[in-house]
């Protein structure tokens, strides 16, 4: 009689609570998210029709549209791939991942030869006006970060690359965080054994210390400004151009403390930035580029950086959040599956004078500790409340204190 009365009071349940009895586990989020940014475009660019494809959506307030339609298609790819490079690189996994890579493995060597291929139809402008320089710059890093995908590309398309790579050379990069996108490229260089630029990458360590601003934080340049750039690029590179350079040269020992003692406290900022629902303050320039805006919190944890006052399973909870949140709105893709102008869906009034569909990509560098095996405490251990939902719950939280 008990176990008749049980069952029926199981089928009242409203099907939202029988959900949440057998949640889908974050990296399953996380693998469908990575899925949905990525399959417009590399399986386009693969077979060689990107530009056919791709939408030329652009801000309503671009400033040159002609330049900006023709760099979209590399923003785009070179966005893309710097977040999903280190789950390129990853082996193993359960079946149905490892086929999913093999696949991505399969579009992305083909992408990247079409994108670097004067005679392809998606042939990129890396030549064309300063774009190019950050975009070719996210592309290294991808390459920093997935050294499965250099070596298995073909000695053309390497030759291709590197040549595409050097065309940048000759665009003067602003006096901002672009200094760094001219020493990752070099940062490339010197990992893969090609001769590099000591003056590129020794300009943006020195520039950068001229820049710290305290407590973990960097001006973008001479003006400070409340964005997210620190985590877009400054933070990440800064981070990853130590880790290439470190074991090969001694030539930047005299910054490398500093660097992981600033990024270790960026971390702890960026996470109490993650409210309990996922939100975070819309602030400052570029916020359509949606989860990127912890590039730098998932960069880290990638890394396996994190500082002691975060745990794996407390930051994988927080930026888990951060997706569900930027891509719960029905508009946040169009009905071909790109994505929208907007942070909660589509609001083309948030782009600044610079934005395309190809700028949105960037929030692909979320996906970064998807390169972390599913046995990696970062996605084995079990949930755990971030700080704001520790707050925000009334539990004991220890104070919060700056560095310096």
């Amino acid at each position: 009689m008990f176990k008749k009365i049980l069952l029926v009071c199981v089928f009242a349940l409203p099907l939202g609570v029988l959900a949440q009895q057998k949640p889908i586990n974050d990296r399953a989020i996380w693998l469908q998210h990575l899925d949905q940014l990525a399959k417009p475009i590399l399986r386009s660019l693969a077979n060689d029709s990107l530009r056919i494809v791709m939408p030329q959506t652009m801000s309503k307030f671009i400033d040159n549209a002609n330049n900006r339609k023709e760099v979209a298609y590399l923003e785009a790819f070179g966005r893309l791939m710097c977040g999903i490079s280190p789950w390129l690189n990853l082996e193993g996994g359960s079946a149905k991942e490892v086929a999913l890579r093999n696949q991505y493995r399969n579009y992305a060597l083909k992408a990247v030869a079409n994108a670097v291929n004067p005679k392809a139809k998606d042939y990129m402008a890396f030549e064309r006006g300063g774009q190019p320089l950050v975009d070719a710059s996210f592309l290294a890093l991808a390459f920093v970060r997935c050294p499965w995908l250099w070596e298995h590309l073909d000695t053309q398309t390497k030759d291709q690359v590197v040549k595409a790579f050097l065309a940048t050379r000759n665009t003067k990069a602003g006096f901002s965080n672009w200094i760094l996108f001219s020493g990752m490229i070099e940062t490339f260089f010197c990992k893969y054994g090609y001769p590099w630029d000591n003056m590129r990458i020794e300009y943006c360590f020195r520039q950068f210390e001229q820049w710290y601003v305290g407590d973990g934080v960097y001006s973008d340049g001479p003006p400070y400004h409340w964005d997210y750039y620190n985590s877009y690029v400054i933070h990440p590179y800064l981070a990853n151009m130590v880790k290439e350079l470190g074991p090969k040269t001694g030539l930047y020992n005299w910054t490398f403390d500093k660097i992981k003692q600033r990024n270790e406290r960026f971390a702890v900022i960026q996470e109490r930035l993650i409210n309990s629902d996922g939100s975070f303050p819309a602030t400052g320039r570029s916020i359509v580029y949606r989860g990127a805006a912890f590039h730098h919190l998932a960069d880290i944890a990638w890394r396996k950086g994190l500082p002691k006052e975060l745990s794996p399973a407390q930051v994988r909870g927080a930026l888990t959040a951060v997706i569900k949140k930027t891509t719960e709105s029905p508009s946040t893709f169009t009905k071909d599956g790109w994505l929208t102008i907007g942070l909660y869906g589509s609001q083309p009034d948030l782009a600044d004078f610079y934005i395309t569909t190809g700028s949105l990509y960037l929030c692909a560098n979320i996906l970064l500790p998807l390169g972390l095996p599913e046995t990696d405490e970062f996605w084995s251990s079990p949930a755990t409340k971030w700080t704001s939902q520790k707050v925000w719950s009334g539990e004991a939280v220890l104070a919060d204190h700056a560095i310096e």
